[in-house]
Parts: C-alpha cells; structure tokens; sequence
C-alpha cells in the first residue's frame, strides 16, 4: 500500500471538503483499503477521510413511521437491532448474511450500498486493466470472462471529457434489493433519494452521488411491505462470498414488489412480474408465470446464461414461501 494522508473529519462539512478536493472516504474499510492495497486506481488518492470520527452517524431510531438508520451503522448491529427485526425483519436478515462474521462488524450500510463493483477486469492488480469505469475506453467483460455480469445489458455513461461507455458490470450490494422494495429513502448532505433512484453506473461510482456529496442515513417506511417480504441470496460458496444474484420480494394489499441483485448493473426491478401478480393470489402456476415474466428480456452471454434460470426459479420460490 502506498503512503496517504489521513483526515480524522469531525464534522460532515469538514469532510465534504476534503472529498470536493480530492479526498476519498472510509468508513469501515473493507472495500477502500482492499483496492487500495490491490492498487486498482488510475490516480493513487493522496487523502484519505474518515468518516467514522464523525458523531451521531450510527444509530438506528424510529420516528413516526419511519425507521431511521446512519449511514455508518454496521451490519452486525443492524442485524441485531432490535427495532430493525421489529419492524424490518428482512433488512436484519440480510444484513446477517453479508460478508463474514468478523467483517459484519466493521462494514457500514452506508459502505454496502456505495461499494464500487466486484468485476473481477475494475478489481484487477496494479489496474492492469484500464477498463471504462476507470475511465478507461472499454469493458473487457463484453469480450471476456462475463460468467457473474449481467444478463439485463450495459449501462452507458459519460466519462469526465464526455466520452460514452458502457459496462457490464454488476450490483451486488446485499441490501440494495431489499431497500428498493421496502421504499426506502437515502438521505444525503444535499438531498433526499429514492432508493429506485439512488443506484447509478459511472467512473469510479455505483450511486449517483456527486462530489462532496455524504450519505448520512437511510429511512426505511414502517409498512405492510417491510412485515411481509422475503429475502434469498445465491453464491457459490457459504460464506464471505458476495451473492452471484440476490432477490427481495414484499407484498402488501395484493400489490407486489420485486428487485433482483447480481444481474444488472443497477438494482433490477422485475415490472412485468409485479404487473403480472398485482391484486392476485399466489398458485404455483402463478409464481411460475411471474419467474418466467421476471426474466424478460434477458440478454445472456454464454457463459451466465444460467442467472435466467436462477432468476425464474428464485422468484417462483419465494413468492409461494411468501403465500
């Protein structure tokens, strides 16, 4: 690892600062001081800001009827939270399922939901591959080993001179399936976002948080849809491994709500399925019907043309456990 400076911030303007000059941010670090170490940057940071000298950014509450977490609330303690298995038992689930045991303890939700993609050309040593989301003018996963990317097609982008790319990378966020359904809220230094909204594609990014803009919390509504849901994850290995496709499904008042990880770049809202189910009861023949519509408009490579059947099987499972 390369010699940087360190900023303790003590206060969100103080550290959205250091991010408008260069500076990039840590919390718990498991996904910086990883890529950091590997050295997969273009441009080494000089600065590095800590986010986690910051007071009152990790606690969970409820007001009114909304949960509220910080951004800098750990997996762990969010999956044992007590408010948050209440009121959002799927959010606990699946924060008890990321990563490992010991890195639970240390990996934020606001970490999990920012972290830059897992291809394996972006994570690649010394930055051997200069690939579009470095900035870089193609995507070897198009061409190349493509066996986890996405089967829903690219996401195109800009770089810094205007340039169009696209990626293929995907999102494989454990929580971000499951805030999309639940409608949660992402609150900024700046603004309010929608989760729908909040999960982008571009250099060096995976939200659409501009420069000097600080995730501080995340507000989940207190619904139907967060006490009826489900929540399943594939991977190869049991653990550590991040999920090869991820599925969170909610149901409140006949209306369906379903969002896939791990097969788009972005978190993949399945709208024909949940058109397909809406103000329906769930049969088998139903569920199989509503997998088959999740899956539409899949574009495979050869090598992951078995995410369409995980899709197809995973949404048929999980809407006949959820009834």
């Amino acid at each position: 690892m390369r010699p940087f400076n360190h900023i303790n911030a003590a206060t969100l303007d103080e550290a959205a600062d250091a991010l408008k000059n260069g500076a990039v941010a840590v919390a718990g670090g498991g996904d910086l001081f990883g890529a950091l170490k590997d050295d997969i940057f273009p441009n080494y940071p000089k600065t590095v800001v800590n986010l986690k000298s910051i007071p009152n950014l990790n606690r969970v509450t409820t007001d009114g009827g909304t949960l509220k977490i910080g951004a800098l609330t750990t997996l762990a303690d969010i999956a044992r939270d007590a408010l948050v298995r209440e009121h959002a038992p799927i959010l606990a689930e699946a924060a008890g399922l990321a990563s490992s045991p010991s890195l639970r303890e240390t990996t934020t939700i606001g970490g999990n939901v920012c972290q830059l993609p897992r291809c394996w050309y972006f994570r690649k040593l010394n930055n051997r591959f200069d690939c579009a989301r470095k900035g870089g003018e193609k995507c070897f996963a198009l061409t190349g080993d493509n066996r986890y990317h996405s089967v829903f097609g690219g996401a195109s982008f800009e770089t810094a001179s205007g340039e169009k790319r696209v990626c293929i990378a995907v999102n494989q966020g454990e929580l971000a399936p499951v805030l999309t359904v639940l409608g949660a809220a992402f609150v900024t230094t700046e603004r309010v976002i929608d989760a729908a909204d909040f999960f982008g594609v571009g250099v060096l990014s995976s939200t659409v948080l501009k420069r000097g803009e600080i995730l501080t919390e995340i507000h989940v509504p207190l619904s139907n849809f967060a006490k009826r849901s489900r929540y399943k994850r594939f991977s190869f290995r049991k653990s550590i491994d991040f999920p090869v496709l991820n599925l969170a499904v909610a149901v409140s008042d006949g209306q369906y709500r379903i969002c896939l990880g791990g097969v788009a770049p972005v978190p993949y809202v399945a709208l024909s399925a949940e058109k397909l189910l809406s103000g329906n009861a769930i049969t088998p023949e139903l569920a199989e019907r509503a997998g088959i519509a999740a899956s539409e408009g899949a574009k495979p490579f050869d090598a992951n043309g078995y995410k369409v059947q995980l899709v197809k099987t995973l949404v048929k499972r999980e809407l006949l456990a959820i009834g």
